[in-house]
C-alpha cells in the first residue's frame, strides 16, 4: 500500500490507501528499476494484472521489478461505491425522446449523491492529474529518481497529465492505445463510432477471404442488420437465456469486446449462433451491465466524467451527436462503450477538462497503437504524439486490437529496446500486420 492525500493541494488532509503489487527482476544483478504499469477501463485493476501471468517478455522481467496498481476509486483503492438499489435504476443508455434525457438528469442526480455520500471525499478527487500525481508517490516509495511506466488504453490519460505535471522525472514512457484529451463531446463519439466501423468491417473483410470464418460465403453485414433488427423488436436472445432479450445497444457491444484481441473467428461463431447456428463451447456471456445483487454497487468509471466534459445542452444535442456517429458508422451506428458512458456523465463536476497536451520534458516518449483499434482510434494516438511534440516518436502496427505490446515480434523487440536500453525507434516506424497473430 502506498498512503497518499485524497485532495493533493492539501497534502495534511485525509487520505486514501493505493494498492499495489510487484514481480521482482528475476535478475537482480541486471534490474535497472521499477517499471510501472497503468491499467485501462477506466476501472481496470492493475493489481489484478500483475496477479495473472506476466504480461511482458522474459528480457523486461528479468531487467525491472514490475509493479502494478489499482488508481484511485478502483477496487482495493477506495473503490467509487453506490447504493445498488439506486444503481438498479439506470435508465436506458440510450435516449430515443425528450423525457429520456430529463429522466437521466434527475437519476444521475440521486446517483451521483449516493455515490458520493458512500465513497465519500474520494469521489471529488478521482481525474488522472490525482492519478498521476499518485504515480509520482509510488515512484518515490519505489526508490526510482525517474519514472519508467508502460500504459494501456485509459491508463495512458494519467501518463499523459504525468508528463506535463512532471516533465524532468520521466525516464521512459510507453503509451500504448491512446486516449486524446482535446476532443470535444461530438468529436470524441465520433471518432469512436468510425474506429469501431473500421474494425467491423476489417472483421467482414476476412470473413469474406478465409475459409476458417463459419460465415464464409454468406452476406455479414446483411446478417448483422437482421440481428439488429430482432434486437430492436426484442426478439433477440442470447443462448441459454429466454427471459432476457438482448437489446440493440448491448448487441453492439460484441463490435468492440471481440475486435479488441481481435477474436475473429469467435465472432463469427457467435454472430452465427444468434442467427441461429450451434453454440461454440467458447460462447461469452451476454454482453451489458447487468443488474446488481447485493446492497452496493461500483462505479470505477466516474474517473471519465471527471476527465472528459461529455455534458450536452439537451436533447437536441443529443441526437446530433447521435446522428454523427451514424453517419460514419452504417454497421455499427455508434461504438456502445462511449455512448453509454455520455448519459451518466451529464450534471457531473468536471475537474480536469480537455486541453491539447504540453510537453517540455527531454525525455524521448514512446506513442503506440494499432490501425485498426476500435476502442482507442488510430488517429488519438497520432494526435497525442504531434501534441507531446519532436520527444514523442509515434509506433505504428499496421493491424488489428487495442493494446499492442506483445502482438508481433517487430512491436515486442521495438519497445523493449526503448524500455531498456532507451533505444528509440525510427520516427514514423511501423510494424507489418501480423494476421495470424492477432486470431
Amino acid at each position: 500500500m502506498v498512503r497518499v492525500p485524497i485532495d493533493w493541494s492539501k497534502p495534511d488532509g485525509p487520505t486514501v490507501d493505493l494498492a499495489l503489487a510487484r514481480r521482482k527482476a528475476t535478475d537482480p544483478a541486471a534490474r535497472i528499476g521499477s517499471l510501472l504499469t497503468n491499467p485501462g477501463g477506466p476501472g481496470n485493476s492493475g493489481v489484478n494484472d500483475i496477479l495473472r501471468a506476466p504480461s511482458f517478455s522474459e528480457e523486461v522481467q528479468r531487467r525491472f521489478d514490475i509493479v502494478g496498481y489499482d488508481p484511485r476509486g478502483v477496487a482495493r483503492s477506495g473503490s467509487v461505491t453506490c447504493s445498488a438499489a439506486v444503481y438498479n435504476q439506470m435508465p436506458s443508455p440510450v435516449m430515443t425522446a425528450r423525457d429520456d434525457y430529463d429522466k437521466w438528469i434527475a437519476f444521475n442526480k440521486e446517483l451521483h449523491a449516493d455515490c458520493r455520500k458512500r465513497t465519500g471525499p474520494l469521489y471529488d478527487h478521482l481525474d488522472s492529474l490525482n492519478v498521476a500525481r499518485d504515480m509520482d508517490a509510488i515512484r518515490a516509495a519505489l526508490g526510482d529518481d525517474k519514472l519508467t511506466s508502460y500504459g494501456v488504453s485509459y491508463g495512458t490519460l494519467a501518463q499523459q497529465m504525468y508528463a506535463e505535471l512532471f516533465p524532468d522525472r520521466i525516464r521512459a514512457m510507453v503509451l500504448d492505445g491512446n486516449m486524446d484529451h482535446s476532443l470535444d463531446a461530438g468529436m470524441f463519439q465520433v471518432s469512436e463510432a468510425s474506429a469501431v466501423q473500421d474494425s467491423f468491417d476489417e472483421f467482414v473483410a476476412w470473413c469474406e477471404r478465409d475459409t476458417e470464418c463459419v460465415l464464409h460465403g454468406r452476406d455479414v453485414r446483411a446478417l448483422w442488420k437482421g440481428l439488429l433488427e430482432k434486437a430492436e423488436s426484442e426478439e433477440l436472445f442470447w443462448p441459454g437465456v429466454k427471459d432476457r432479450p438482448v437489446s440493440a445497444h448491448n448487441l453492439l457491444w460484441l463490435g468492440v469486446m471481440l475486435n479488441e484481441t481481435p477474436d475473429w473467428p469467435l465472432e463469427a461463431k457467435v454472430l452465427n449462433a444468434l442467427d441461429g447456428g450451434p453454440v461454440p463451447k467458447d460462447m461469452p456471456d451476454p454482453p451489458g451491465i447487468k443488474p446488481v445483487h447485493g446492497e452496493t454497487a461500483e462505479l470505477p468509471t466516474a474517473i471519465l466524467c471527471e476527465d472528459f466534459d461529455l455534458s450536452l445542452r439537451d436533447y437536441d444535442e443529443y441526437i446530433d451527436v447521435m446522428r454523427g456517429a451514424n453517419s460514419v458508422a452504417p454497421d455499427m451506428r455508434y461504438n456502445p462503450m462511449p455512448m453509454g458512458d455520455m448519459p451518466i456523465c451529464q450534471g457531473h463536476p468536471v475537474t480536469n477538462p480537455q486541453h491539447p497536451l504540453r510537453y517540455t520534458g527531454s525525455a524521448p516518449l514512446l506513442v503506440a497503437t494499432s490501425l485498426h483499434d476500435p476502442s482507442t482510434p488510430y488517429e488519438w494516438s497520432a494526435n497525442v504524439a504531434k501534441q507531446l511534440g519532436s520527444k514523442a516518436t509515434l509506433l505504428t502496427y499496421e493491424g488489428w486490437g487495442h493494446g499492442i505490446y506483445g502482438r508481433t515480434q517487430c512491436i515486442t523487440t521495438a519497445m523493449d529496446s526503448y524500455l531498456i536500453s532507451l533505444t528509440v525507434p525510427a520516427q514514423g516506424i511501423r510494424c507489418p500486420a501480423e494476421e495470424r497473430q492477432d486470431h
